[in-house]
């Protein structure tokens, strides 16, 4: 997450997982969630980046990229998974 510090990347990754968690209505811990909403960023902001050559920007811009990014990496896994 471009720009925000180490503690706020946590607290904004848990957030955007849970937030993706109850989108996407999974199951997960807390930590998944943490993991997810911050893997789900920085998978989010690289294809904006290579996309739009910018990302968003601001806390609220980071959450919104995670969230999504979170929620594709859910769909992704569950279709890997083959689970629905």
């Amino acid at each position: 997450m471009e720009g925000l510090g180490w503690i706020l990347t946590i607290v904004i990754g848990g957030i955007a997982g849970w937030l993706a968690e109850k989108i996407m209505k999974a199951e997960h811990g807390l930590l998944l969630n943490i993991v997810l909403g911050i893997a789900g960023a920085v998978v989010l902001n690289a294809i904006l980046f290579a996309v739009m050559g910018a990302t968003f920007g601001g806390i609220i811009g980071q959450l919104v990229v995670a969230v999504i990014g979170a929620c594709l990496l859910i769909w992704l896994y569950r279709l890997v998974r083959g689970a629905s």
